[in-house]
């Protein structure tokens, strides 16, 4: 017996959100375990429903991830240490333990060494960020060693749809560039106007940023991108999926027209198409994608029953073996933040992040899960982008997202690296 959750019944409670809920649990034992829906009787309504957004047959939520017992392993044409790159980049690579590069990384850094502009198009979690991060890191030290101090000429501007996937990259740009003296500023709002605008007086290589801080700090005059020469739009489909269409055109128009542009996306949509028409030169399309969900992640529906409480069914979920390190998805800000109280009144180590939170708040809960002092984190799709935290072992929807592709981003934060992932989604 769980000693956090005793058997002993307790009187039935309104719907999920109506009051808080009381400690304990009603009995587990007499529940039937859980059964993955496809394992169930077809229900007698459609297979499809409208959630409120985007109309999503509730078939597409469920794919078994096939094991077998030979697997065909994807063999790069080069090594990481093929590549025409400076030697100590080469060894920060290596001890960040990089041996052989993924299929995006293997197409793309050979054309990003020689500047030309590219799209590259993969799934979520196959390490798009260092196909960029690091012939960019090269192209800035070759600049380097042609003027001095402080060339302009290389300096590169990286624009992403959220503060926590600009932050993940500034991490993984410190990790590429020790002893390189290489500094990035990270610009995002919710953090200190203050220490983004130190950091931009400071000789810098790399900004790293969310749309609107940046376009905030180049009113102000504190950011002249006609000194900046690259320009990477990661996550572009995101980016214009929530709005920001017009900042990223109002900042590549201030750039020089002699200019790398980097796009980098998981779909590729009629925006995105003329986006590239517009701003990008003679690019090479570079597409790895296999298709729109990764194969390494098994996927079910949770049929919630009529009259049974739906709280109660992910609480049922929650304590079975498993589910370790469970990533929650809501679609409100207090709908997830409701939720997670909920999940810590019943004894349940839980976080949250969402937008009303503030950057030190949202970077607590990311580090307590990450760090495993937490084990479920209820999220918006604030998280459903970029984010890279080993070890998700189910990534649930407790309410559906607004689109597929918002599915598709939602559970690549499982199955990542290579490794398996389980991903439900409640219908009811």
């Amino acid at each position: 017996m769980n000693p956090k959750f005793p058997r002993s019944p307790r009187p039935s409670r309104p719907a999920y959100g109506s009051r808080p809920p009381v400690r304990g649990g009603s009995s587990s034992a007499s529940r039937p375990p859980y059964r993955p829906y496809s394992n169930r009787p077809a229900p007698s309504r459609g297979r499809g429903r409208s959630f409120g957004g985007q109309y999503i047959d509730a078939s597409r939520f469920i794919n078994k991830a096939v094991i077998t017992e030979k697997v065909e392993h994807f063999v790069p044409d080069h090594a990481f240490t093929d590549f025409h790159i400076d030697e100590k980049l080469k060894k920060n690579i290596v001890a960040k333990g990089y041996l052989n590069p993924t299929p995006i990384q293997d197409k793309s850094i050979p054309h990003i060494l020689r500047g030309s502009d590219l799209v590259g198009i993969a799934n979520t979690g196959t390490g798009k960020t260092a196909a960029f991060l690091i012939p960019l890191i090269n192209k800035v030290l070759l600049s380097r060693k042609h003027a001095k101090p402080d060339p302009t000429d290389a300096r590169v501007l990286v624009v992403v749809p959220t503060r926590e996937l600009a932050q993940q990259i500034e991490s993984e740009l410190k990790d590429f560039t020790p002893v390189l003296n290489m500094f990035a500023v990270c610009c995002v709002g919710g953090a200190s106007m203050g220490y983004q605008l130190a950091g931009l007086q400071r000789p810098h290589s790399f900004i790293i940023g969310t749309p609107g801080r940046l376009k905030d700090l180049i009113d102000r005059k504190s950011i002249n991108l006609s000194k900046y020469s690259t320009v990477v739009l990661d996550e572009a489909d995101r980016m214009l999926d929530m709005g920001f269409i017009a900042d990223i055109k109002y900042m590549i128009a201030k750039m020089p027209p002699e200019r790398q542009t980097l796009f980098f996306s998981a779909t590729m949509s009629p925006e995105i198409k003329a986006l590239i028409k517009d701003f990008l030169k003679e690019p090479v399309m570079i597409s790895v994608k296999t298709s729109e969900t990764s194969s390494q992640v098994d996927q079910d529906v949770v049929r919630v029953p009529p009259g049974k409480n739906k709280l109660d069914v992910l609480r049922d979920l929650l304590i079975q073996p498993g589910f370790d390190k469970v990533l929650i998805f809501g679609r409100t800000k207090h709908g997830v933040e409701r939720l997670a109280k909920e999940l810590k009144t019943m004894g349940f180590k839980a976080e949250s992040i969402h937008g009303n939170k503030t950057q030190g708040q949202r970077q607590k809960a990311l580090s307590l899960f990450k760090e495993s002092h937490a084990n479920i984190l209820v999220a918006t799709d604030v998280a459903a982008r970029g984010l890279d935290i080993a070890g998700v072992s189910y990534v649930i929807n407790f309410e559906v997202p607004s689109t597929y592709d918002d599915y598709v981003h939602r559970i690549g934060r499982t199955g990542r690296a290579g490794k398996k992932g389980k991903a439900l989604t409640f219908i009811g």
